[in-house]
């Protein structure tokens, strides 16, 4: 059972996704997260609801907050988003 504070984000999350895919400013999965939260300003970091434990828990220790996809799952996200290739992660720069 995951021990963390989850933050239900719906649709306005994949409206914020989408438009940022638009201007090119959305970066895909954990690694790209962990590499651009370094001494950055915050950053807008979204999971999608079936995230495996391990994901979380990296973002967790890299004390990284984020917040979860409401009811959707990785292949939902995927399909609302129009892509073609599945992501547990999503970083709006």
């Amino acid at each position: 059972m995951r021990s963390r504070k989850l933050l239900v984000i719906y649709q306005m999350s994949i409206k914020e996704i989408k438009d940022a895919m638009e201007e090119g400013k959305v970066l895909f999965g954990i690694r790209q997260a962990l590499k651009s939260v370094k001494g950055k300003k915050k950053l807008d970091v979204f999971i999608v609801r079936d995230a495996r434990d391990g994901t979380a828990e990296k973002l967790d220790s890299a004390k990284v907050q984020f917040e979860v996809l409401g009811r959707l799952n990785k292949e939902e996200v995927a399909k609302e988003l129009g892509l073609d290739f599945e992501s547990e992660v999503f970083t709006i720069k």
